[in-house]
């Protein structure tokens, strides 16, 4: 129904190298899932080089986690060499709002940058969005969290979002919310467990443009069937680890033998327009 299933075939059928720009405390485990999820990563932050390795890639990740000012030239210059190849571009802007810094260099990417697909917890979206807010670090405020109550709200912010910057908002946390001006993807896969390990978020990047950049032509479908990919494979991780170190290694596991089928089955999904 919502071809979750042929977005991961033409993951496996053609994959993407994915230039992962991407924070220095979770690299590893992003170079990981991308691998599992069936894409190829190459790390590159060095503005020396950033543009010649975005030129060989398929899709590029910008995430400023580990922010500095020599990573924000080099972010500027791999998404516009990007934007002149076509090639997507995904942005998460993580902690925006907790520090003048990170929120405008946010504020520079978007003005300099277009991007396919930007991903945040609720408090960076919403940052994002209204262009200052207050974050827990790189943690979503409690007073922000998506339930229930407010869900159609913060849809309705991530389609205007999306209408702002042309880029297909992802919204993650209990509930995800994956959406386009016109179109939103309401997920219900995951276990709490997974916000207690640091990087999820940061893994979930590389799986969304590894997704997209096999399915340039579905950018929202190929992003919320990589949420509901990630999603999914944290409830299978659970049931399988006795910890949260374990968690993160079935995480991967669970990743690495992921087929479209099981995907179609296991997806917590709604739609509305």
């Amino acid at each position: 129904m919502f071809m979750f299933k042929d977005i991961l075939h033409n993951v496996q059928k053609h994959p993407s190298l994915v230039h992962c720009m991407t924070n220095y405390v979770t690299v590893n485990d992003v170079a990981n899932i991308v691998l599992a999820s069936g894409g190829s990563p190459i790390m590159a932050d060095d503005k020396g080089e950033v543009e010649e390795i975005t030129s060989i890639c398929t899709s590029l990740v910008i995430n400023i986690g580990t922010l500095n000012a020599r990573t924000v030239e080099a972010m500027v210059l791999a998404g516009k060499k990007a934007n002149e190849l076509g090639h997507p571009v995904i942005l998460d802007p993580v902690g925006a709002g907790a520090s003048s810094m990170r929120t405008e260099t946010v504020k520079r990417l978007l003005r300099e940058v277009r991007f396919s697909v930007i991903r945040g917890n609720i408090s960076e979206i919403k940052t994002v969005f209204e262009g200052s807010g207050a974050t827990l670090g790189v943690d979503a405020s409690e007073a922000d969290a998506v339930t229930a109550e407010n869900l159609w709200k913060a849809a309705d912010m991530a389609k205007c979002l999306s209408a702002q910057t042309g880029a297909v908002i992802v919204i993650t946390g209990a509930i995800d919310i994956v959406a386009d001006e016109h179109k939103v993807f309401v997920l219900r896969n995951g276990n709490p467990m997974m916000a207690k390990i640091t990087g999820t978020g940061c893994m979930l990047d590389g799986v969304v443009a590894g997704f997209v950049g096999s399915n340039q032509d579905r950018v929202l479908e190929a992003a919320a069937a990589a949420v509901c990919a990630m999603g999914y494979c944290g409830e299978k991780a659970r049931t399988k680890c006795e910890g949260t170190s374990s968690l993160r290694m079935h995480l991967i596991d669970a990743m690495s033998s992921l087929t479209a089928e099981e995907l179609e089955r296991g997806a917590k999904v709604e739609s509305r327009i």
